[in-house]
């Protein structure tokens, strides 16, 4: 058994997902799990239909017919026949959808997001299900809320392993094709359905490996693997062949679109390897995530985050900066929703470059100087080098302000001012 995911961009359109159908037919797996995200952009067109339910229920009501129309075109370009099964089968998630906005009467943003942001992967995989068949490939259509067991922290949900292993041993065929759901889950008690956070998708696929001890992961997207740097920053790239479990996580820990870290971790209990490849050339090698050496080739790995803003503390009476303060600082950070991506303190100092998601600077900046001597640069951008060579890390630096440095023995960080 094998698990492969396909995200959104790959099945954005009808080429998409009879392009689907070509890699499975190039790779030739009988025996599969296929996990789909909902198609392009569906996630964000149905959180558009959230937010303008809290506002206008009419406005709901029209977002919620754009999704619809997105999906008809697609099956129009997809079946030939107006009647086929699958219009039905989508209308009445619509229509449950609808029946939803109608009848809710929980205030609960996270419990209402999840209820219907669900319908764009329910949607994507009955579509895909139903073109399968018609193309004459076998499948089993699998609601994944019948073995995705969770919690109830709505848009985070927390796995409940022991019950999910049970439900995936009793319902998923050990032979053939299951067409299943990514990012969604039902929660234990009341059956609500849930979402499983950010890269739920590939967290789904790496479940459902790790539950039926599959031989690998392949996530699909339209990139030949994972590159040493984003190409949208950096002139020159080069595909890694290999990259370590540990390795993986490390990058993804200092903002590296690779592989989310609780996407890996049942993969590694398990030494599954997980492949990288690109759904426009399948039979290409991509990259390989996995057990042994940390990096094929071992070159440097470079990050980029821009319009951060880093922040320097002193204390008021040259005192030291000890516990008890740096305790408080971070009970505010987690106050204000900072993300922190950098820190450094020295005896009397602390610095701490922070990616203001919320507009909270100013009412964290008004807390801090109550206490502490405030320096801060607004619109930074931070550089984090894996494996770096000195002749790297001079020509990131040249022309710009570099405002704070850090290095350890494999990684070196960079605040500076463009």
């Amino acid at each position: 058994m094998k698990i492969f995911k396909f995200g959104g961009a790959s099945v954005k359109d009808a080429e998409g997902v009879k392009n689907l159908v070509t890699v499975l037919e190039k790779t030739g797996e009988s025996d599969l799990v296929v996990v789909v995200s909902a198609m392009g952009k569906t996630t964000n067109a149905l959180e558009t239909v959230v937010a303008a339910y809290f506002k206008d229920a009419s406005e709901a009501t029209a977002a919620t017919g754009e999704v619809y129309n997105y999906h008809k075109k697609i099956m129009n370009n997809l079946f030939s026949n107006a009647s086929h099964p699958v219009y039905q089968k989508v209308s009445a998630y619509f229509n449950d959808l609808s029946t939803f906005l109608k009848s809710n009467k929980s205030k609960n943003h996270a419990f209402v997001y999840d209820q219907v942001v669900s319908f764009g992967e329910l949607v994507s995989t009955t579509i895909i299900s139903a073109y399968l068949s018609e193309v004459n490939i076998k499948n089993n259509f699998l609601d994944v809320r019948e073995c995705i067991i969770t919690d109830a922290n709505y848009r985070d949900a927390n796995l409940d392993w022991d019950a999910t292993q049970k439900q995936i041993a009793k319902v998923v065929a050990k032979k053939g094709i299951t067409v299943t759901q990514g990012f969604l889950g039902a929660e234990k008690n009341n059956n609500f359905t849930v979402t499983l956070g950010r890269e739920g998708s590939d967290y789904t696929a790496a479940i459902f490996a790790y539950c039926l001890n599959a031989e690998s992961v392949t996530i699909w997207k339209d990139v030949p693997g994972v590159l040493n740097a984003d190409p949208r920053h950096f002139g020159s790239t080069q595909l890694l062949h290999h990259i370590s479990y540990r390795e993986a996580i490390e990058l993804a820990f200092y903002g590296a679109s690779v592989i989310h870290p609780k996407t890996l971790q049942p993969l590694q209990r398990k030494e599954i390897p997980l492949f990288v490849k690109s759904f426009l050339n399948p039979l290409d090698a991509g990259t390989c995530v996995g057990k042994g050496v940390t990096l094929d080739p071992l070159v440097s790995c470079f990050i980029l985050k821009k319009n951060l803003t880093l922040i320097s503390l002193s204390s008021l009476d040259f005192s030291f900066m000890m516990e008890d303060n740096i305790g408080d600082v971070f009970k505010w950070l987690h106050t204000y929703k900072m993300k922190v991506e950098l820190i450094q303190n020295s005896a009397i100092s602390f610095s701490v470059c922070v990616d203001d998601k919320y507009n909270n600077l100013e009412l964290l900046l008004s807390k801090l100087r109550a206490t502490f001597k405030v320096k801060w640069n607004e619109g930074v951008t931070l550089y984090t080098v894996r494996h770096s060579k000195p002749s790297e890390i001079k020509a990131l630096t040249h022309k710009r302000a570099v405002l704070l440095k850090q290095e350890s023995r494999e990684t070196v960080q960079l605040v500076v001012k463009e």
